[in-house]
């Protein structure tokens, strides 16, 4: 178990995945001014507070650690911080400090069993292949279309190329196999080719 600061946002951050964020509040200016001072490293766990309510570090919660790859910081005290996901962790109970941020005692977080190799590639080949239907006839991508190895877990990779609400994305990150993960995945693809197969679903255009 480590002791990690956390940072509480409305996203859901996935392993292997980069994000941006700027860092305007006071407790988050701190809290990154002591990562990069350190191991560059804290807990993004995601919350709502328009759902949930105000955060509290309740043991159980699955989050995902952000390791700081580029640091910019602004003169008026704000920055910007590149950051990339590396393992999932569990908290298994807050920590009260003097620190204006949150922190917490986590645990890793990783999946339960193995699966047969030959029925996993045959599972994530499936996947990429809907993944790669649904940009073709539903989304109208022109080739080529984004090549996702199959040689290791692509669950992840395929779950951030997927715009949708974060507590489905929530849901894929706490699945403790790749099995279940591409499940997941395998479904909300088939019913988007449903949908556009039936003239209910249409692409939404990129925001700005």
């Amino acid at each position: 178990m480590i002791r990690l600061p956390l940072f509480p946002l409305p996203v859901v951050l996935f392993p292997g995945a980069p994000m941006p964020l700027h860092i305007f509040e006071s407790r988050y200016r701190r809290m990154v001014a002591s990562c990069v001072e350190g191991d560059r490293r804290f807990g993004l766990i995601y919350h709502d507070p328009d759902r949930h309510g105000p955060f509290r570090t309740e043991p159980g919660q699955v989050g995902t650690i952000a390791e700081i790859e580029k640091f910019q910081p602004l003169p008026d005290g704000r920055s910007l911080i590149a950051c990339r996901g590396r393992e999932r962790f569990r908290i298994d109970d807050g920590v009260e400090s003097g620190a204006p941020y949150f922190e917490a005692v986590v645990e890793p977080y990783e999946d339960l069993g193995e699966e047969e190799p030959r029925r996993l590639r045959e599972w994530r080949r499936r996947s990429v292949a809907l993944f790669h239907r649904v940009l073709d006839e539903a989304i109208g991508q022109e080739p080529p279309l984004p090549q996702v190895s199959i040689e290791q877990d692509p669950s992840f990779v395929l779950a951030r190329a997927i715009k949708i609400d974060p507590a489905w994305q929530q849901q894929l990150l706490e699945a403790r196999s790749e099995r279940e993960r591409l499940k997941l995945i395998d479904d909300l693809l088939s019913n988007v080719l449903d949908a556009h197969a039936r003239g209910e679903w249409h692409p939404q255009p990129d925001e700005d």
